[in-house]
């Protein structure tokens, strides 16, 4: 117990940027999610396929590889391009927080572009044309009729989302991001106690999830809040 100790600092403050990965991930993975399912539910035959191989590679490749990809083929691209600006330049990459923030966010994101697009398709069409007959535009039929009602279908599956988004920042210390199983390998390496320290993180990983499942289930009370008064 008293090694633990010793390192709680270091695994606190591994368990917030933990939390900065997740928040900038979510926002992110919600942005993926809308704008893939908008283009599976769109008229154009183009958008559609895009989104469709984004879903089938991002579902279909192993996440360590999407991480890894992310990662050195952002420098790799970014470098190019900066050579193309100016010659001289030598290596350009995004910081591991932000690749690692983005390469999970396109991960899960995958997985909640299906899900918005069910919960799109759940919607009520007679409250989207009564919309559109009262003279609202497309966006505003979107954002006021479409989108709120969506996400009380999509809720119960975008909270097994976010536990995956928060179990995913488990793999970013493979690039150096230095969140709380960073810290473990550490800790492991100079106390030669594998066992305690990765128990240590597993059990913030639980409390973690365990904050999640709870605050998803209030929103879903909140959600569902006219069905019960329709009772």
């Amino acid at each position: 117990m008293g090694v633990v100790v010793e390192w709680l600092d270091a695994f606190l403050w591994g368990a917030l940027v933990v939390l900065r990965v997740f928040f900038v991930a979510l926002i992110f993975t919600v942005v993926w999610g809308l704008i893939g399912a908008s283009a599976k539910l769109s008229d154009s035959a183009i958008a559609r396929g895009i989104a469709n191989a984004y879903t089938t590679v991002l579902r279909g490749t192993p996440e360590l590889l999407v991480l890894l990809i992310v990662y050195f083929g952002s420098a790799v691209t970014l470098t190019g391009i900066a050579k193309l600006v100016d010659p001289s330049v030598k290596f350009v990459h995004i910081p591991p927080f932000w690749a690692g923030s983005l390469a999970i966010s396109f991960i899960v994101g995958a997985y909640a572009t299906e899900t918005f697009r069910g919960a799109f398709l759940g919607v009520d069409r007679g409250q989207v044309e009564a919309a559109r007959a009262l003279g609202l535009t497309p966006a505003q039929t979107f954002f006021y009729v479409r989108l709120p009602q969506m996400w009380r279908l999509a809720l119960p599956a975008f909270g097994n989302h976010m536990n995956s988004l928060i179990k995913d920042t488990a793999l970013l210390s493979v690039i150096g991001v230095e969140e709380i199983v960073y810290v473990a390998d550490r800790a492991t390496t100079m106390t030669n106690k594998p066992f305690t320290m990765y128990l240590v993180v597993a059990i913030i990983y639980l409390g973690f999830v365990s904050v999640i499942i709870k605050t998803v289930a209030v929103l879903e009370v909140y959600a569902n809040r006219h069905l019960d008064r329709a009772r």
